[in-house]
């Protein structure tokens, strides 16, 4: 447990979970909404990524107060032709507009073979990858693209300045009788929470991960998450430079234009609210045709890159290293740093617990 000298709490799941909970029954949410919400932020925790995991709810209450989430909201269709689906989130959270756009989704795409499903005005879905295990498990190909309306936290290739979101893009792939390959990535070099988290840690980042206010390299987290002397934020840059930066670009406009969620081509804001919209193309290779041969090049595909030599430990597939955090989390506790321990402290206290 963490004491005066700064030494980091570790809590279990359920503890953290049951926590977590009770913040968001007092903010208003019913006891069903407020324990889902809980058990996704907790699992991004246990996953090990902790920028998407409780160390968000000071940020959904401030949001709530503000009124730019809207508890015990869900989605509202606005369009249905059974391939295709068009979805308001309201406001909503996304842990839950999310999991109700995909089962609406998946189902369909059972009946049909394929969805499209464009969920807008949806506030923070958190991991994303946690929609990709979604449709895995029912043995459906998922591909996903995010975009984010807040305060824009990374500069475009060249540029000195924020200008989008981090923009996620994740992709879920069924492996037969194998746990399967779940790829979740900002497009930014790093997701914006992990530098709220190194902030809060007071630990410095790695090089070619931020500019500053001024647009200069820098290792400070904190030029991204709280304001600069100028009143000024520095910006985070995108992962393989141009390639990265398209990419992000791409996200923005199908996750944001596309999907009727919008895209950010305005001054920043003080709003706590994220408001993300996310395209979501659903297959499922047993209607396709080539459900055998697809099984049988995965596996292959995966034995030959496990089986390369490595100097650095083993070679793992996307979504390995979240279930080693998942079994090792469950067993040792969740850690909280002294920062968000605080920070989740003072959240409660404003929902007057």
């Amino acid at each position: 447990m963490q004491d005066s000298e700064g030494v980091n709490h570790i809590l279990s799941a359920h503890d953290l979970q049951a926590w977590v909970t009770r913040i968001l029954e007092n903010l208003g949410s019913h006891p069903d909404e407020a324990s889902q919400v809980a058990a996704n932020l907790v699992m991004a925790n246990l996953s090990g990524h902790d920028s998407h995991g409780v160390g968000m709810v000071p940020r959904y209450v401030d949001a709530v107060l503000e009124g730019g989430l809207s508890p015990n909201t869900g989605v509202k269709v606005l369009l249905d032709t059974g391939v295709l689906l068009s979805l308001d989130g309201q406001r909503g959270y996304g842990q839950i507009t999310g999991v109700q756009a995909m089962e609406m989704g998946l189902h369909r795409a059972k009946q049909h073979g394929s969805c499209i499903v464009a969920l807008a005005n949806s506030h923070h879905l958190g991991r994303i990858g946690h929609f990709a295990e979604m449709a895995v498990a029912q043995g459906l190909v998922s591909i996903h693209l995010v975009n984010a309306l807040s305060r824009p936290v990374v500069a475009p290739y060249g540029g000195c300045d924020g200008r989008f979101g981090t923009n996620p893009c994740c992709i879920g792939i069924p492996l037969q009788g194998r746990e399967p390959f779940v790829l979740d990535f900002a497009t930014s070099r790093v997701a914006q929470g992990k530098m709220r988290v190194a902030h809060n840690k007071g630990e410095r980042v790695a090089e070619g991960t931020l500019i500053d206010e001024y647009g200069r390299p820098t290792t400070d987290p904190g030029v991204v998450v709280v304001p600069q002397s100028n009143g000024l934020f520095g910006a985070l840059m995108t992962f393989g430079e141009h390639k990265g930066f398209g990419m992000a670009v791409a996200c923005e406009l199908l996750g944001g234009a596309l999907t009727g969620n919008g895209t950010w081509h305005r001054e920043a804001d003080q709003s706590r609210a994220v408001i993300n919209g996310m395209l979501t193309v659903l297959i499922d290779p047993a209607r396709l045709g080539t459900q055998a041969s697809f099984a049988q090049e995965a596996i292959a595909f995966a034995d030959w890159l496990h089986q390369s030599p490595s100097h650095s430990g083993g070679i793992y597939l996307a979504g390995e290293p979240e279930r080693a955090a998942r079994k090792a989390r469950q067993r040792d506790g969740i850690e909280i740093d002294q920062g968000t321990w605080a920070e989740l402290h003072a959240s409660g206290a404003k929902v007057g617990l």
